[in-house]
């Protein structure tokens, strides 16, 4: 209880300034603080993740009759093995396309001749320009493939080390669920436990639901894009569609990463009309995956407005790298859903929303599934 004020202990007021200051001092402090932790942190967030996911799957094992311990090691090692399938496919696909690099490089060198060629030819520009252009971007090209190849040597200790703590954590939050609930009923007041329980209960529906979304998401785009690959003709069609629904996971930034590789590779094996064609193909999908394919696959649960999206997409790159981007949109979707049910963070959930506050008509897939609630109370009143 805050003492009230006396002439020997009066309340001090501090400046707004001061406390802007405490406040951004803190968010540095926290973000050096995840930055360090990253190890650990990491993979315990990408495990609560697929603990959730998995949650369902373990329930119908131990309903069926078998123990909860062995219900949660298959259901872990179910996940891992597709984990470790795609994973498998990915790295069989790359070495087959790593082996035909020298001959892409040179075919990259012959258009690079082309285009430098075509510059000289329509602009005014000198010889001399152009190639020390060319030299500054090869330098450039060099030093930054060294940085990516430390990096990727540095990745591939992280993933083994990831590979090892992501199931320990999941099999370990799975097996201690109800020991994690039974802290938090503790914490909180007796009177708050419902609104806490059903807190939990959205934000692992939130959770569940768009996970699961995004697995169909990025089945049926690997689908599109293959199959226009194929008609177009470009090599490694399979590989780079399979990239690109990986990439396609990270909003707004990944598919316009995804569709560079393809385009390079169809104009270094192809005609140029070909890199267009790509370019159509992938505009076209994206456009079919924003508009048909999240809304009724997903079914927009993760309601976070397009601005908030972008932010926390590269706050998750800045912080984490390329981790941090997956796992920036379904924590910030479940930040939303405590915000929304904590009174005084209302305001910041609505800010992380997508209602504008304008009236909307009621989509295709809310009101299929509105008739079928109504069939389902009128016949059994009747």
């Amino acid at each position: 209880m805050i003492e009230p004020a006396t002439s020997a202990h009066p309340h001090v007021i501090q400046p707004t300034y001061q406390k802007l200051a405490l406040i951004v001092i803190g968010l540095v402090a926290f973000f050096y603080a995840l930055v360090q932790a990253q190890p650990i942190v990491v993979p315990l967030l990408f495990a609560m993740l697929l603990a959730m996911l998995l949650n369902p799957l373990v329930n119908f094992l131990a309903r069926i009759g078998l123990n909860r311990v062995v219900a949660i090691a298959l259901a872990v090692l179910l996940a891992m093995g597709c984990a470790a399938g795609l994973s498998y496919f990915i790295l069989t696909q790359a070495a087959h396309f790593s082996e035909s690099l020298p001959a892409l490089e040179e075919k990259v060198g012959a258009l690079g001749e082309k285009l430098e060629g075509w510059v000289l030819a329509r602009t005014e520009v000198g010889t001399k320009t152009v190639d020390d252009a060319l030299a500054t971007a090869k330098k450039e090209g060099l030093t930054k493939g060294g940085a990516l190849v430390g990096g990727a040597i540095i990745t591939m200790g992280t993933l083994f080390a990831f590979a090892f703590l992501l199931p320990v954590f999941t099999f370990l939050l799975l097996f201690y669920k109800k020991l994690l609930l039974t802290f938090i009923d503790q914490l909180v007041a007796h009177q708050d436990r419902t609104a806490v329980h059903e807190m939990l209960q959205s934000a692992k529906g939130v959770a569940q639901s768009y996970l699961i979304g995004l697995i169909l998401q990025a089945g049926i785009v690997t689908v599109l894009n293959y199959t226009g690959l194929l008609i177009i003709g470009v090599p490694y069609a399979l590989l780079l569609a399979v990239i690109a629904a990986v990439l396609n996971l990270i909003p707004y930034i990944g598919m316009i990463i995804a569709t560079v590789l393809p385009m390079v590779i169809a104009l270094a094996t192809m005609e140029p009309s070909a890199a267009l064609w790509v370019l159509g193909l992938y505009v076209s999908v994206q456009f079919i995956d924003n508009n048909f394919i999240v809304p009724r696959v997903v079914a927009s649960r993760v309601e976070i407005n397009a601005l908030v999206s972008i932010i926390v997409v590269m706050i998750g790159g800045a912080v984490w790298g390329i981790p941090g981007m997956f796992l920036s949109i379904p924590l910030t979707a479940i930040l939303k859903v405590v915000f929304d049910h904590v009174p005084g963070l209302k305001p910041f959930g609505h800010l992380l929303g997508n209602d504008d506050g304008t009236p909307r008509k009621p989509t295709l897939h809310a009101r299929w599934f509105g008739r079928k609630k109504e069939s389902r109370v009128v016949s059994s009143e009747s």
